[in-house]
């Protein structure tokens, strides 16, 4: 079998199609790579084989009796453990529901599965999905493959290792302040934060109870892979009105603005004194946004339409107010009392409960920030900004979080660990698709990824954006060793 191992997913596709390889074959592929590398990373934690296989015969008697295929028909995929997957343990990263069993997938795995997809296991994630890191006491540490000693992000950190390490052909894993981004930039993947509304969560478990069935503010799903093609195919696969709406609604989503580079009218934010991004980040990000600009396109350097310490006074307040879990004492308090601590809340003070009222005060103001946003995309297609303020840092599991605990290391000197929401943020709060893509490398060889954000629901337009920008500067490396 031709080494498929890095291909992209619709490559994958395509070699089954041609009987290039049998579906079977490719599982079997990246089983036998989990088992060689799969400790090194603790990525994928746990598998369904029997399935897998059952599933990829299927596949395969397909191809040999002439039958359509779907665009993901044979890929081994994988998706991130708050997602149910029939038959398997959905844990959320936690033991209060470690032991439940997914009796029927989530919606956005059924639509895996209906384009042909053999979904084979799980990838890891922090506790409750709510970490730049991804180590729970369930299944443990999972590390970046470029350098074990660092993190892979979070809280899709075992999607974005296992695409990185080789170990699955397409990944789906989960949004809310930077999950799917922060992983793809330090792991040096592709990922797409999709526009609030268009993927459905249902059967996602993120810090609430397997059934859940109310919307979850900011959160979102989407695809990583390792190159640029797999978040258009990922996005053809995943949007679409949930099962309630189908019967009546459609999703169209708009083509790209531009299809080359020198027609995308460019904006870039790529450092700010709120929240400094650590210069080797920079530098990298400012290499990228050159070759943007000797492509042709239009480029204006500057903030966006809504500053970072007006975003975070608004994002922190309408984080805590979704942020409960199962049991109320047991709803981030700790993380709200160190946001006000910082300063970072606006005035949220941390010993109140959000009314509803309160909670429609603030979405008011949303509002008005997302108008901004919406005017600011009138002149401009496209925000290139920083995913993080710093490349995959060493592993820290303290439980403080604050300045006597957890710490970031930029440029030299000590800053606050929340300083990770904050580029992320502004895509977040105001419901806006948000690519990421792999650009370069760090002096000790570790990935930079620039985020690149889109007006809401011109996902094709972020996607397309980081499609050509690839063709000019490369885009996914395998890590040393993998």
């Amino acid at each position: 079998m031709t080494d498929l191992t890095f291909c992209s997913a619709g490559e994958l596709a395509a070699a089954v199609a041609a009987k290039e390889v049998s579906s079977v074959e490719l599982l079997d592929h990246y089983l036998s790579r989990g088992e060689r590398f799969g400790p090194q990373v603790n990525a994928i934690v746990a598998l369904d084989v029997e399935g897998a296989r059952a599933a990829a015969r299927e596949a395969d008697r397909a191809v040999s009796h002439g039958e359509p295929l779907g665009r993901l028909h044979g890929v081994p995929v994988t998706v991130k453990d708050s997602l149910e997957v029939a038959g398997m343990r959905t844990t959320g990263g936690t033991t209060r529901w470690g032991h439940h069993v997914s009796t029927r997938d989530a919606e956005s795995v059924e639509r895996l599965r209906a384009a042909g997809a053999i979904v084979f296991g799980k990838s890891n994630l922090p506790a409750d999905a709510r970490d730049y890191q991804t180590f729970n006491e369930i299944y443990g540490t999972t590390n970046n493959p470029w350098d074990p000693a660092r993190v892979p992000g979070g809280s899709s950190g075992g999607s974005a290792a296992a695409l990185a390490a080789g170990l699955t052909g397409l990944e789906l894993g989960g949004d809310t302040a930077g999950s799917i981004r922060v992983p793809a930039h330090f792991c040096g993947v592709y990922g797409l934060r999709t526009s609030y509304g268009i993927v459905p969560r249902f059967g996602s478990v993120s810090g609430h109870a397997p059934g859940t069935l109310a919307e979850f503010d900011m959160a979102v799903l989407g695809p990583l892979g390792r190159h640029a093609d797999d978040l258009d195919l990922g996005l053809d696969v995943l949007a679409g009105p949930d099962r309630d709406l189908a019967p009546a609604w459609r999703l169209e989503l708009p083509a790209s603005r531009s299809e080359a580079l020198r027609g995308f009218r460019v904006a870039a934010w790529l450092d700010d004194p709120f929240c400094p991004v650590d210069g080797e980040v920079v530098a990298v990000m400012q290499a990228a946004l050159e070759a943007v600009r000797a492509e042709g396109a239009v480029v204006v350097e500057g903030g966006g339409p809504v500053g970072l310490a007006e975003t975070m006074a608004l994002f922190w307040p309408l984080l805590m107010a979704q942020s409960g879990l199962i049991e109320p004492e047991e709803s981030y308090a700790g993380l709200v009392e160190l946001a006000a601590a910082e300063g970072a809340a606006g005035g949220f003070a941390s010993d109140q409960t959000v009314r509803f009222r309160d909670w429609h005060a603030l979405d008011d103001r949303r509002q008005h920030s997302r108008r901004r946003w919406a005017e600011f995309f009138d002149d401009v297609d496209v925000l290139l900004c920083p995913a993080a303020p710093t490349a995959a840092f060493p592993h820290d599991q303290n439980p403080d979080l604050g300045r006597a605990g957890r710490t970031l290391r930029i440029n030299g000197a000590d800053r606050p660990y929340l300083d990770m929401f904050t580029w992320t943020t502004p895509a977040a709060l105001n419901h806006l698709p948000a690519a990421v893509a792999p650009i370069g490398t760090t002096r000790e060889g570790l990935p930079v990824g620039i985020q690149v954000i889109a007006p809401y629901l011109h996902d094709r337009t972020a996607v397309r954006f980081v499609q050509r920008l690839a063709e000019v500067i490369g885009g996914f490396r395998r890590p040393p060793g993998f």
